[in-house]
């Protein structure tokens, strides 16, 4: 790999200006997402606010054989943000135009910084939403190239299926657009979702074009506690399994409860809770509600209510701090959140297998997840100077992975592999492994596109 030289460093200078910084306190924020990764910092940011700017940084760095990590709101959990390389952050953060709305097609195109709250507040007038909330403020090219989803993920899909259209900067500089507006096409290669999901490793999205949702005529949201987690979770497979289109169906357990609680100022029953939420006309979220109220009750739940407007809002803001809920438990703690995906017939094992090794386990942790889908994650608050500890949840993380994948499931449901969970690729995909690397090294043959992700050394 070069190294940022004098001459790339005048080149990014004169092309961008007080957008290029080698600032140590700029690049020391570039070099780590909210986890507990190790940071690597990079050399240099520069901000782009175009796919021009985007393009032409690529292709100097491509000249000099520098490595380029593309930096959107910072929201990455396993380490995607690292610059393990060195190299240039290109920070797509002002990149936050939404180019377009088309109401009669359900679809928006918009540049890679904008964020999913920042889209929702242009839609909301418009009646229409996106409906991908992985929780944080996360940036749309983030999304899309992690292949994220989140709380919605059950009725709505994730972003793979939300995805219409990019615009990428090849290693090159070149750029190239996948898919396109039309709902289905059988036109060669689906480049489109090749990149969804690529981390940066093959390219950097500078526009993304998405499916829209209308808003819904009526929402109700609804809790419901139980005795145990196993309740819990075999309630919420009976709800899937009758195919009632909840839009939301989230397991917080105890843990989760009383950290958030404290932290977001609430007063819910510590006990294992599911928290749904229903959309529709008004007559089908009341057929949708009387249908989950019987099933949770078969299941042992308890009272199970609906919510009022403003304490749906504060629920969910409080599901959506469960990260820093739970982090927030131990002063200088890190966060390491670790998140598989089963079948939904594996779900209830998985979970009671994840709280017996959490049994013992030395550091505050919680169970949460969108069990609609067969997702769910460990939140851990770790000391990173701790070695001994880092070790023990490591440790339980590599269990709770190595049983998923041996399940059909996988080691990473939405926060994709970064770094974390590069050792679990081989073990998941087998010999499939190879090709990915053939297509990386197709690709990008310099390897300067986010080196040191997803593919195993």
């Amino acid at each position: 790999m070069g190294i940022l030289s004098a001459e790339l460093s005048g080149q990014l200078q004169a092309r961008f200006g007080d957008r290029f910084s080698i600032s140590q306190a700029l690049r020391e924020q570039h070099g780590r997402g909210e986890s507990h990764h190790t940071p690597a910092i990079p050399d240099a940011v520069v901000f782009a606010q175009s796919t021009d700017d985007v393009a032409e940084t690529v292709r100097l760095c491509a000249v000099a054989g520098v490595p380029v990590i593309a930096f959107g709101a910072g929201t990455s959990l396993e380490g995607h943000l690292t610059a393990v390389s060195g190299g240039v952050s290109i920070d797509l953060s002002q990149m936050s135009q939404i180019i377009r709305v088309s109401a009669e097609d359900l679809d928006c195109t918009v540049q890679a910084g904008v964020t999913r709250e920042q889209l929702n507040a242009h839609l909301r007038d418009q009646g229409l939403f996106f409906p991908i909330d992985p929780g944080a403020n996360a940036s749309i090219g983030g999304m899309a190239a992690t292949r994220a989803s989140g709380t919605n993920a059950v009725r709505y899909g994730t972003m793979r299926e939300n995805v219409l259209s990019l615009t990428v900067a090849l290693p090159t500089g070149q750029v190239i657009r996948t898919g396109g507006r039309a709902r289905k096409s059988s036109a060669g290669y689906d480049l489109m979702r090749l990149f969804v999901g690529s981390e940066g490793t093959l390219g950097i999205i500078t526009e993304v074009t998405l499916r829209l949702q209308g808003v819904p005529e009526s929402i109700s949201a609804a809790l419901c506690s139980f005795e145990s987690v196993e309740q819990a979770v075999k309630a919420a497979i009976a709800i899937v399994q009758l195919a009632i289109p909840v839009a939301r169906m989230e397991l917080m357990d105890r843990g989760l409860i009383a950290a958030a609680n404290a932290y977001s100022g609430l007063s819910l029953k510590i006990e294992d809770t599911l928290a749904f939420e229903f959309h529709g006309s008004p007559a089908s979220v009341q057929e949708q509600v009387g249908l989950v109220a019987d099933i949770v009750k078969d299941h042992g739940g308890k009272d199970f209510e609906a919510n009022a407007p403003e304490e749906r809002n504060r629920l969910w803001k409080a599901r959506h701090n469960a990260f820093y809920a739970v982090v927030s438990q131990r002063q200088n703690a890190k966060g390491w959140s670790s998140d598989v995906c089963v079948p939904v017939s594996e779900l209830s094992g998985c979970i009671l297998r994840t709280r017996a090794l959490l049994q013992d386990c030395s550091v505050p942790a919680a169970i949460l997840g969108h069990v609609g889908d067969g997702n769910y994650h460990v939140v851990f608050a770790v000391d990173p100077e701790n070695t001994s500890e880092l070790a023990e949840v490591a440790a339980i993380n590599k269990a709770m992975v190595e049983h998923a994948i041996s399940v059909g499931g996988t080691s990473t449901g939405e926060h994709g592999v970064g770094t974390g969970k590069i050792g679990y690729l081989r073990q998941e995909h087998g010999d499939a492994v190879e090709l990915m690397a053939l297509l990386k090294q197709a690709i990008d043959p310099q390897g300067i596109m986010n080196p040191g992700k997803i593919l195993p050394v």
